[in-house]
């Protein structure tokens, strides 16, 4: 069936309004159902779900094809250093060199098949999304309770929701008992949402929406039924479809950066080829030498081993990601990580584990607080700063009792991960989980209190708390646990510190209650009654009063210790660090002030999601630089933000797990999505995975990525000066009218070896000190900037120098004129191996950074070395080349022009970076 936009703004009887405009929400259940002309309790007929089917399509989100594979693989090949290497296949074809042109081709041809394989995840990431509604759903149609596959649902079917269902459309709830719905992939929330079917206002936010059951969400506890109000696009889940589909990819910098010296080499290279073909003209030369010249001077300056050995260090840069925990998806992202200024995290699982953890305890009089993370249950309890054994305080212990007898949830022990690190696993609500390591941490574990358990009242929305009856000591005894607006009014005493009943202090207990509730905690209390032992039922009636207070339990889903510090570090390296979430404001602004994202003293701290909806894009732009915690937060203002820090020129990393994150993910200049909890829409729109979920790997792979980028300019400014060297030397032979020293053979000699066996052992240069004590990379600031265009300059004019000297000075021996010319490409080899020592380090000599703390450094030297030795000596090669043989003392005289410009280059760094220290202590003591 063809699939349609899903607008039922008109039923088969033309009386339902417009559904895209509807609040649903907003209106009561009886208008819904009028509106979508559907009968809630005998549910659609066939025949007219039948007619509604054809009119509105099936539930299924569209599957946006883009662009043919053959376009997007030819769009490859449009870019400024493709033109050229492309111009340089022609060249060497129009000279005959077709084993020089089928090389470079290949280049081109392996970089167009990489593109290709990295494009597309915006495509992936839709058909993921597909993916996610198909599944089944029961459904109430003429009369009958019937099971069909959720594609068939439309507006106005009436459905049945039970635990463990996939919600399958959006739909108004108009019938819960006990409803609760995990929404953390859509909305971010931790803790399943409790549903109701009451009125609400109409500006209430998506996770606000207690009424609404949405696509993609999973029922956890609980049973409802709800009239189906949007299905396949005009859900929530495919309106980010939408947003992922409509969401422009930026360039990352590395690309930008690569285009704007494309394209300055692309004019260069023209500009000088025109100046060789009017110089020679003006010597007289014949037209088609001087256009050969052209060609040769062209083939020198065009960089043909950069872009296999950029692909080749940022794929080296993978693996070493991929060793900290970090997998790559896109090659560029890699760069793009050293640039990041801006971490737009979530909470949920990055920030923190995802796992309730008590914090705080209250009972007698006694405030205690917990250590521990997550479901481990390790940790200590402090009264007053203070560790404390709590084992002779009955009434904690009584507290934490009764948390562990009122659960239905159990804690396991942990199996080993990969990593070999443990990790606690549940089964059944994270909040009595929670519960459970608490009691552990006081060494209180259910199989040692044997208490027996009789009968149990489930947890109800309407009552808010759960109950059981347990025999204790022979005694039986009720325990209660729920909010604790519920509980107060039930009891008549509360415990002493020794664990005996005494008179109740509402007001004492609610003031702590609103304390640990300020702090972002969530609080529920304990409550115990004694029966008599013939009672072996309960019901609401045997816990209305006569209740004895107990104490509160005070939890949250606290910081992973580990984010702490990196967020620390993020700072440290001039990186901000912001919190997105769904989470309510208060919960947010307390994990951000523990996490040092906000400080303990900060005002204005955070800003919600309709707050943001009020705004001019002015302000929004201003909101998006001042807030740190943005919370309540729809995918919509996600993306926004994201775009809004860019525009403030900013490069932008969003983590993100849920389905809601997947449109910003795909926007900021690197995604990043959680491998273990995360959706697969978000990993398929994602640049990068965080195979822990862990915030703390992030820091790890910026760092990485600067390496990286300080590795990829170190080899930029060794490669031009071999370019800018060969380009010379033919200009240099043009303008005194004498034969060309280096052939183009000669020329794509040396730019493809060296660039493979030397530039990129440069990749291996371990990361400098301090490069997380420095701001980051400024996106709009050029590759290389003054002082390196000058140092390029420098030795481009000294690799010139020393091969067309030397290319003379063996002619003026008596040699012939394959020997100079060999001697020329020898000097172009051994200079740039004693160069690529001094490019080590583009600041400090190579003996600062370790003469041998890269070895690969060596082993490339070494190879270089043996292949121009056979490109000398094998007559195989003299006659591919056309090279000869050399004296020992032509070597010699090689390679003291090596140490030349070795010495040269030396000097010029320290003498720069001696004035440039000179520079900063003066401007110290000025300021002293």
């Amino acid at each position: 069936m063809e699939h349609k936009k899903q607008s039922w703004f008109a039923e088969p009887s033309d009386t339902v309004e417009d559904g895209l405009q509807q609040a649903w929400h907003a209106q009561p259940s009886e208008t819904v159902a009028e509106g979508l002309n559907a009968d809630v309790k005998l549910g659609l007929s066939s025949n007219d779900a039948t007619i509604r089917l054809h009119r509105y399509g099936m539930n299924n989100i569209t599957e946006h094809k883009g662009t043919g594979p053959f376009k997007r693989f030819m769009i490859q090949f449009h870019q400024p250093l493709v033109y050229i290497l492309l111009a340089a296949v022609a060249v060497t074809m129009a000279l005959g060199e077709w084993v020089d042109s089928a090389v470079i081709f290949m280049v081109v041809l392996l970089n167009a098949i990489i593109g290709f394989v990295q494009e597309s995840k915006a495509l992936q990431a839709i058909n993921a999304l597909s993916k996610s509604v198909k599944s089944t759903a029961i459904v109430i149609r003429d009369g009958n309770k019937i099971s069909i596959s959720a594609e068939q649902l439309v507006p106005g079917d009436l459905v049945v929701l039970q635990p463990g269902d996939k919600v399958s459309a959006d739909m108004r709830l108009i019938k819960v008992k006990d409803l609760k719905i995990d929404e953390s992939a859509l909305t971010g929330e931790s803790v399943a949402t409790e549903k109701n079917s009451t009125l609400l206002p109409k500006d209430s936010v998506l996770g606000d929406r207690k009424n609404m059951a949405y696509s993609s969400t999973l029922v956890t506890y609980g049973t409802g039924l709800g009239l189906v109000t949007e299905t396949g696009d005009a859900t929530e889940i495919g309106k980010i479809s939408t947003l992922i589909t409509t969401t422009k990819t930026l360039d990352t910098p590395l690309t930008k950066r690569i285009a704007h010296f494309s394209h300055i080499l692309l004019y260069a290279i023209l500009i000088l080829a025109g100046l060789t073909i009017f110089i020679g003209w003006l010597h007289g030369q014949p037209l088609i030498e001087s256009f050969m010249a052209a060609v040769a001077l062209a083939v020198g300056a065009i960089p043909e081993g950069l872009p296999a050995a950029v692909t080749i260090m940022l794929a080296i840069g993978v693996s070493r990601m991929a060793k900290r925990r970090a997998v790559i998806r896109n090659l560029p992202a890699v760069e793009t990580l050293g640039s990041t200024t801006v971490i737009c995290s979530d909470k949920t699982g990055t920030l923190t584990k995802n796992e309730m953890t008590v914090r705080e305890l209250w009972s007698a009089g006694q405030h205690l607080t917990t250590t521990g993370s997550g479901y481990d249950p390790e940790g200590d309890f402090f009264l007053q700063e203070k560790p404390t054994n709590i084992s002779n305080m009955p009434s904690v212990l009584e507290t934490l009792t009764a948390g562990l007898l009122c659960n239905d949830s159990n804690l396991h022990a942990p199996n080993s991960l990969n990593d070999g690190n443990m990790q606690w696993s549940i089964t059944g609500d994270p909040t009595e989980a929670a519960l459970i390591a608490a009691t552990i941490k006081a060494d209180i574990k259910r199989e040692a209190v044997s208490c027996e358990r009789l009968d149990t009242i489930p947890f109800q929305s309407e009552y808010q708390y759960m109950a059981t009856l347990n025999v204790r000591d022979s005694q039986h005894m009720i325990f209660l646990k729920g909010s604790l607006e519920s509980l107060l009014p039930r009891c008549v005493s509360m415990l002493d510190e020794s664990g005996n009943p005494q008179k109740m202090d509402m007001s004492l207990i609610e003031q702590q209650a609103e304390q640990m509730a300020a702090r972002g905690l969530r609080v529920l209390a304990f409550a115990r009654k004694r029966v008599a032992n013939d009672v072996d039922t309960i019901n609401h009636s045997n816990v209305e009063g006569e209740m004895e207070f107990l104490g509160l339990q005070a939890m949250i889903d606290p910081p992973r210790p580990e984010a702490i510090k990196a967020v620390a570090a993020c700072h440290q390296a001039g990186i901000d660090v912001k919190m997105i979430t769904g989470d309510h404001a208060l919960t947010a602004g307390t994990i951000a002030r523990q996490l040092g994202i906000v400080g303990d003293n900060s005002t204005s701290l955070s800003v919600t999601g309709a707050q943001l909806a009020t705004m001019t894009p002015s302000e929004f732009v201003a909101a998006a630089l001042k807030y740190k915690v943005f919370a309540r937060v729809t995918p919509e203002n996600k993306l926004q933000l994201v775009k809004a820090l860019q525009s403030e020129g900013h490069v932008v990393a969003m983590t993100g797990d849920g389905v809601n994150d997947a449109p910003a993910l795909r926007r900021a200049d690197i995604g990043v999505a959680m491998a273990m909890n995360g959706t697969e829409v978000a990993r398929e729109a994602a640049d990068m995975m965080l195979i822990d979920d862990n915030f703390a790997t992030i820091p790890d792979a910026i760092e990485e990525g600067r390496g990286v980028f300080d590795n990829l300019k170190k080899f930029i400014v060794w490669t031009l000066p071999t370019n800018g060297g060969e380009g010379l030397v033919i200009l240099l032979a043009v303008m005194l009218g004498v034969s060309l020293p280096l052939l183009p053979i000669h020329i794509l000699w040396v730019n493809m070896t060296t660039a493979i066996f030397l530039g990129l052992m440069l990749a291996f240069e371990p990361r400098e000190e301090g490069i997380m004590r420095r701001p980051p990379n400024q996106p709009n600031t050029p590759i290389i900037d003054a002082t390196l265009v000058w140092r390029i300059i420098l030795v481009s004019t000294l690799l010139c120098l020393t091969s067309f000297g030397l290319y003379e000075f063996e002619l003026s021996l008596g040699a012939s004129q394959e020997e100079a010319r060999t001697v020329a490409v020898a000097m172009f080899v051994v200079g740039e191996a004693f160069y690529l020592l001094n490019c080590r380090s583009l600041k400090r000599s190579c003996f600062a950074v370790g003469i041998n703390s890269n070895s690969w450094i060596w082993v490339g030297i070494g190879i270089m070395m043996f292949l121009q030795l056979l490109f000398t000596y094998v007559p195989i090669m003299n006659s591919w080349f056309s090279s000869a043989p050399i004296s020992a003392q032509a070597w010699l005289r090689v390679f003291g022009g090596g140490l030349l410009i070795f010495a040269l280059v030396g000097l010029e760094k320290h003498w720069r970076f001696r004035n440039r220290s000179h520079h900063s202590n003066t401007l110290s003591l000025a300021e002293d």
